[in-house]
């Protein structure tokens, strides 16, 4: 690790159970591959979770925003308003402050990533507060397209196809976010967001082809990068790595970063920013800074 970014290998990850609010937990185990240690992170944190048949994560409160992205198994997500079953590809938005807890109804272990934005500290406990138990109600599944789904939405690896983004095979989706960001080789899928109610984060979905590349550039806010499909040349603050599914990366505020596929089919990351971009100026490419340096050092005159 150096200067303003994080990179952790899959096989470096140290899951244990938490402490604090989730003391009372049974079978949940956390790695913090992002937190208040981590170089350039002020804003963000972000975490690979765990939890076992059967367990249970106690209902508490957080003072921040919570992202959350099921990536194996099934988890059922209880808060006062009901109880989601989570599945592969399945996401979801816990607000600040709203009551929530975890449980495992199935034989499998359930995973997910969950990205939270402030950053949580150790040293107010965790800022996170356990509350009365939440009432066991049935779990539903996520059927984005119900107008009454307000918190949850689901992407699948068919949804960042351009060539498949006719209506039948668009993400199942009651808004805007069926719509599909291409250019370049890449294309994006936005998935927790201010449409979803979000307040302090984005999560999104990545895909590069294989020509796919972005060049050198940085960002007024922090992104943090789960890999999971194909291998990725990764540049930050100079560093060049090589990524594969299961690695993870963040980028602070001011770290010049860009990637390139490397393999023949696509790249894929599931990717987070806090706080969440500006209307304007989100990005700064080094490529037009140098243009502009490059054409007033050869006297050309600019409009």
């Amino acid at each position: 690790m150096t200067g303003r970014h994080v990179v952790r290998r899959a096989a470096d990850a140290r899951p244990a159970a938490p402490a604090g609010a989730w003391a009372g937990a049974t079978g949940f185990t956390r790695w913090p591959a992002v937190d208040e240690t981590s170089p350039g992170a002020v804003h963000t944190g972000f975490d690979l979770c765990e939890l076992a048949p059967g367990g249970t994560v106690p209902a508490c409160v957080a003072s921040y925003e919570q992202g959350v992205y099921l990536l194996a198994g099934e988890a059922v997500l209880q808060t006062p308003e009901g109880a989601a079953r989570l599945r592969p590809g399945d996401y979801g938005l816990v607000p600040v402050g709203v009551p929530h807890g975890w449980r495992n109804e199935t034989g499998q272990p359930a995973r997910w990533a969950q990205m939270l934005a402030p950053q949580r500290r150790e040293r107010h406990g965790d800022d996170t507060v356990r509350v009365a138990a939440l009432p066991a109600t049935p779990a539903a599944p996520v059927d984005p397209r119900d107008p009454r789904t307000r918190r949850y939405g689901h992407i699948a690896p068919e949804n960042m196809d351009v060539a498949r983004q006719s209506q039948q095979h668009l993400a199942a989706s009651a808004s805007m976010r069926t719509a599909l960001l291409v250019y370049s080789g890449i294309t994006v899928k936005m998935m927790v967001d201010s449409d979803l109610g979000a307040d302090l984060t984005t999560m999104f979905m990545v895909q590069y082809a294989p020509a796919g590349v972005a060049g050198p550039h940085d960002h007024p806010f922090e992104e943090s990068y789960l890999f999971l499909a194909g291998q990725a040349e990764a540049t930050f603050d100079g560093t060049v790595y090589q990524l594969g599914p299961g690695d993870l990366a963040f980028a602070g505020v001011g770290c010049v970063h860009g990637f390139r596929n490397l393999g023949d089919g696509p790249l894929r990351w599931l990717e987070t920013q806090a706080p969440q971009p500006p209307a304007r100026h989100s990005y700064r490419f080094r490529r037009d800074w140098d243009y502009l340096d490059a054409a007033l050092a050869g006297g050309e005159e600019q409009e």
